[in-house]
């Protein structure tokens, strides 16, 4: 069992808090990727799961030990970096094995050799198993990075944004690899992003943080299309949900402050008029840059729309979010 239960974790530098009494439940076997900006507290809770920091207060239980005050050596955890972490001068057999060599493990020869064939093969770089690292593309290390977490068998897997270095081409092949390595294995996974394509594709339960505090945490579609905030609303979505004054569309309520619409909440046609300012056109899709009373917004129209800049958009909400001045989602019926 690899349930990750946090009670009231906290954790702070200085005068900042990075993690502020956070309770969690991950479920045993999911995969959660937690969201939030450059100082939200992500990477610092990974690492207090880890038992890389140690909290100020607060308790962190995998399964049901208690592992607060345990080395990251006792925890049953593995973590991947951003950067490779590998040894430049060894193959990538050899990196693979490092880990399994620990005197912790005590494995015999033919054991470590059949894990490293198995992951090397899972993970597509058994053809450069004598390679040194040095000569392996980005892709490749990044593989090679994410193999040394793999044999070791953990409990639970902690990455933090192990993709955000590579191309878009290689994070698109790697997302796919990871989730199938993460069903494959039925193992618990905690993941940091910034890209809402990775928490979208990939999760299974997404935690956004503010402050060090998850503010949603849920099933990626539900935090899509329920945002509890502004802030929630803005980590999912491409193009960004729009945030306009409620003002200008007579179907807000008199408590709204704000309204909030993705493209596809924008019905085109009828309503109030807005000015084309710049299109994008994409292929699969056109994306409509528009200004309404000086307020800027996106929303997408079909891939061969003959619109031009400067054209008049009849555009009007449609079941869109209504937030206070606080940016708290106002519930309507």
């Amino acid at each position: 069992m690899a349930e990750v239960r946090l009670n009231n974790l906290s954790k702070s530098f200085g005068s900042i808090d990075a993690v502020s009494n956070l309770n969690l439940t991950v479920p045993d076997g999911s995969f959660v990727v937690f969201l939030g900006p450059t100082g939200a507290g992500k990477t610092t809770l990974l690492r207090l799961i880890a038992g890389l920091e140690t909290p100020d207060n607060g308790q962190v239980f995998i399964g049901d030990k208690d592992v607060t005050r345990l080395t990251p050596s006792e925890r049953n955890v593995a973590m991947v970096f951003q950067q490779y972490s590998l040894y430049p001068h060894l193959t990538v057999q050899q990196n693979l094995e490092f880990p399994l060599r620990s005197p912790l493990n005590r494995m015999e020869e033919h054991s470590i050799k059949q894990i490293v064939e198995e992951v090397s093969k899972k993970l597509h770089i058994d053809h450069k198993i004598n390679n040194k690292t040095t000569e392996l593309s980005g892709g490749e290390m990044q593989r090679v990075a994410i193999g040394r977490a793999l044999v070791r068998n953990p409990n639970v897997f902690l990455m933090d944004e192990p993709l955000s270095s590579l191309d878009a081409k290689l994070r698109s092949e790697l997302r796919v690899e990871l989730k199938r390595i993460q069903e494959e294995m039925n193992r618990t996974f905690l993941y940091v992003t910034h890209d809402q394509i990775e928490a979208m594709t990939m999760a299974t339960h997404i935690g956004v943080l503010e402050n060090g505090s998850i503010v949603q945490f849920g099933v990626p579609r539900e935090v899509y299309d329920n945002p509890d905030s502004i802030y929630v609303a803005a980590r999912l979505g491409q193009p960004r949900i729009n945030v306009l004054p409620a003002s200008l569309f007579d179907e807000s309520p008199a408590s709204a402050q704000f309204i909030g619409m993705r493209p596809e909440q924008i019905a085109q046609g009828s309503g109030v008029d807005t000015r084309v300012k710049r299109i994008e056109r994409l292929g699969d899709q056109t994306r409509l840059h528009l200004s309404l009373e000086g307020h800027d917004l996106v929303t997408t129209t079909e891939p061969h729309t003959e619109m031009l800049v400067g054209d008049i958009v009849k555009i009007q909400p449609k079941n869109p979010f209504f937030f206070d001045a606080s940016g708290a989602r106002l519930r309507t019926k």
